[in-house]
């Protein structure tokens, strides 16, 4: 099974390390996004966020302290949820659907995020293929 949960991690790491590297690739972008959305300082914020989620998801991805990184990314993308995807604001259907989508993958990712952390924070010790066992 640790070969599953290995597993598991890149793949749920993936998409976190993916965002944030775009996040600085993409920061003008993103930044005017973010604008559009309300969010005061919005370039540093998107810099910040994206930090946050490179070393977030490469502590799960490792291993090393999987459950900090795990309850990390869930702080992270579920007041995202509501702050950068509130579909219910929308007036255009196109963008509302598009809104609504990212808004229920938030979510699932972030209930995904706060299953890893209790899976990393209880059983943390009894699972290989890490660096560290749990932090909190």
């Amino acid at each position: 099974m640790d070969v599953v949960v290995l597993i598991g991690r890149i793949l749920f790491a993936a998409v976190f390390l993916s965002g944030g590297v775009g996040h600085f690739t993409k920061t003008a972008y993103l930044a005017g996004y973010a604008e559009s959305k309300g969010i005061p300082l919005a370039r540093p914020a998107v810099l910040l966020s994206g930090a946050w989620q490179v070393v977030a998801s490469l502590l799960v991805l490792l291993g090393a302290w999987a459950d900090l990184g795990a309850l990390l990314l869930a702080v992270f993308v579920l007041p995202t949820a509501f702050l950068m995807h509130n579909f219910w604001t929308e007036t255009d259907p196109a963008q509302r659907a598009n809104e609504q989508i990212h808004f229920h993958k938030d979510l699932s990712l972030g209930g995904a995020a706060l299953m890893l952390f209790a899976l990393f924070n209880t059983f943390g010790d009894q699972i290989g293929l890490q660096l560290t066992g749990p932090l909190l």
